[in-house]
């Protein structure tokens, strides 16, 4: 089951029409009062919130959704017309797993929220852990440390942290990142995997250094100097 929370009218009815007629189950609300309602009855599959709300905003509503045990790990994808990276960030930092701005494809929305749910329900590895200089990840425990503190990090970040720590001195193009941790390929999306990249070094504060920059490649996990 699919929440959308979104308060005009026309583009909650054609979302919902378009989730429901491509095989996924989805219903929505105009309003927080009435979502914080239905979440009593259970928690979805996944939510779709936008961020200019009634009542109350779309960040204030993941920052709750996040410090709730029940739905800390509930995917979420922002729906909002706003598409300045400042946004994006404040989205994404506050523990949005991706980010569509509006107007958007119907196709691609769709295809993100497959992605997204392929990924949370795929079975991850129960007895690995990684280390990197200061930088200790546990996959099957979600747990992160940077020298000794513990570090919350967003669905998104965690993957991307998990397969870059997994092939430590593999370098990862922008491309196959967004292949493997989103799911598809859009042209000029590869900017989505730098804001990522982003907020997680700076999340994993000195230990962030260790997510090191190849230019004109991509990404990689290592202890050398910045190549």
């Amino acid at each position: 089951m699919i929440y959308l929370l979104e308060d005009d009218d026309s583009i909650r009815n054609f979302v919902l029409y378009a989730l429901n007629n491509s095989g996924l189950e989805a219903v929505g609300f105009d309003c927080p009062s009435a979502f914080w309602k239905k979440m009593k009855d259970g928690v979805p599959d996944l939510l779709l919130l936008d961020i200019m709300l009634p009542e109350e905003d779309g960040i204030s509503i993941l920052k709750k959704l996040r410090d709730n045990r029940k739905t800390m790990k509930l995917p979420v994808i922002m729906l909002t017309a706003k598409d300045s990276e400042y946004d994006k960030v404040i989205g994404l930092d506050s523990g949005a797993d991706d980010y569509v701005a509006k107007p958007f494809g119907t196709m691609e929305l769709i295809s993100r929220i497959k992605a997204l749910l392929r990924r949370t329900s795929a079975d991850t590895d129960r007895t690995e852990e990684y280390t990197v200089g200061g930088l200790y990840v546990c996959p099957s425990r979600h747990i992160v440390r940077a020298n000794g503190r513990n570090v919350s990090l967003t669905y998104k970040e965690f993957e991307m942290l998990t397969m870059l720590i997994k092939n430590a001195g593999t370098v990862f193009s922008r491309d196959k990142l967004l292949q493997k941790i989103w799911g598809y390929d859009f042209d000029g999306e590869s900017r989505t995997v730098d804001v990522h990249i982003r907020t997680l070094r700076s999340k994993l504060g000195e230990c962030g250094e260790l997510i090191q920059t190849v230019r004109g490649i991509g990404y990689k996990i290592g202890e050398d100097e910045d190549d």
